[in-house]
């Protein structure tokens, strides 16, 4: 039978800058996942690259050639020997695949516990896979499932209480420095989805001005105005670090932003008046040789981790709860993929008929006051006709030139119902 097998590196086992050397961005994904199921070894696959994290979740008859295969295309794909990534990774199979699957799209593996990001980045990876057709059966199912067990945990747990975030503990970190940030001005770079967060804390903080400098103009005035903020093009955004104290960078570009070069000639101008960047963007926006010069400093996602730590004890607890529900779909998960066998399945189906038949030879039996001795023919005959209307599904099910099995079992089990 296929196995589910997942193989990745996430913040707790790579350095942001490993991390950033083979992530892939949106538009790559879609041609690296249709890429990697090319490889006949690999049956479905689903890819999910973040800025904490890159994992290859597959299904296979061959899961070490399915391993090799995963780290040679990351290898070609990102032009990066597989020996600088390899001790970096944690491969998982069967039930361990599953749970991880699960406790990642639950939050329960970010560096944030509970922060509600991820969810939405592995419905875009499915998205895609289903996009490109590199999701199948077990997949399709397995992931279906992960995100109502994700549901289920922000719902029954307090795992979402008290918002805390990358993009919160930027701010935290912002307030940190500065004692209070009433009377900054923040200049933010790049207008996604990080960026909204950030501006979300920084107007519960009061901050006295917030600039967004985005590639797309449009996009940044949109963003700007939802705040009263005020919005840049990007190429002024050099000129804007004399006027703000607090830079905060989230684009997707491949290189950096601003550099050490740049700043230098800002910070003169400036005054010793100190400049902080936090770069929460893999890869990093923010040339880190910037910290070399005086009253410039760079934090990057990394220098987060301890911010962050200070907000999560109670969602460490809630998170306990969590667990306990994760192990219950991850054994119910099982039970479904055990199923896929046709022996489970054609046993299954001949029970539901068997006390389908026996409960109306019963209501018969009762309504026409029909002997012992015809009760059993009837039972005989219930037996016959179930046998008889088994034998070609049966048939079908154990050979081998009808398609794909996995899809047959799955189509059988819904219309028989069998999995309610």
């Amino acid at each position: 039978m296929s196995a589910i097998v997942l193989l990745g590196l996430n913040h707790k086992t790579a350095p942001v800058d490993l991390r950033e050397c083979i992530a892939f961005s949106q538009d790559e994904t879609a041609g690296a996942v249709v890429g990697l199921n090319r490889d006949p070894v690999i049956n479905e696959v689903l890819l999910l690259s973040t800025c904490n994290r890159v994992e290859v979740l597959m299904v296979t008859d061959h899961m070490d050639k399915a391993v090799e295969s995963a780290k040679r295309f990351i290898s070609g794909y990102n032009k990066i020997p597989v020996s600088q990534f390899e001790d970096a990774l944690y491969i998982y199979q069967g039930d361990d695949a599953v749970r991880h699957v699960f406790r990642v799209a639950a939050s329960l593996d970010s560096m944030v516990i509970g922060e509600p990001q991820i969810l939405g980045q592995i419905k875009e990876a499915y998205r895609t896979a289903t996009q490109k057709k590199t999701s199948g059966v077990i997949l399709n199912r397995l992931l279906h499932r992960t995100f109502f067990v994700a549901k289920r945990i922000r719902t029954e747990t307090g795992i979402g209480d008290r918002a805390v975030s990358i993009s919160y503990a930027a701010i935290e970190l912002g307030r940190k420095i500065f004692g209070e940030l009433e009377r900054k001005k923040v200049l933010l770079i790049g207008a996604g989805e990080m960026a909204e967060l950030a501006v979300e804390h920084l107007i519960r903080n009061r901050v006295s001005e917030i600039l967004v400098a985005n590639r797309t103009f449009e996009r940044g005035l949109e963003l700007a105005k939802q705040f009263n903020g005020q919005a840049v093009r990007f190429e002024e955004l050099i000129d804007c670090l004399e006027i703000v104290d607090i830079i905060i960078s989230s684009t997707g570009s491949p290189d950096f932003i601003v550099t050490r070069d740049q700043v230098k000639e800002v910070i003169r101008r400036r005054r010793n008046r100190p400049l902080f960047f936090i770069d929460i963007a893999v890869p990093r926006d923010i040339d880190p040789a910037i910290n070399r010069l005086s009253n410039a400093y760079v934090y990057d996602i990394d220098d987060l981790k301890g911010v962050i730590e200070e907000n999560i004890e109670d969602r460490h607890r809630e998170a306990v709860k969590a667990d306990r529900i994760v192990d219950e779909a991850v054994i119910h998960f099982r039970q479904w993929y055990e199923s896929l066998d046709v022996v489970p399945t054609i046993v299954a189906i001949r029970k539901k008929l068997e006390a389908l038949a026996e409960a109306e030879v019963k209501k018969t039996v009762q309504s026409s006051k029909i002997s012992n001795e015809h009760t059993e023919a009837l039972r005989r005959m219930a037996q016959a006709l179930i046998n008889k209307i088994l034998h070609d599904p049966t048939h079908a099910l154990k050979s081998e030139g009808h398609g794909d099995k996995f899809t047959l079992l799955d189509i059988t089990r819904k219309l028989f119902n069998l999995d309610e």
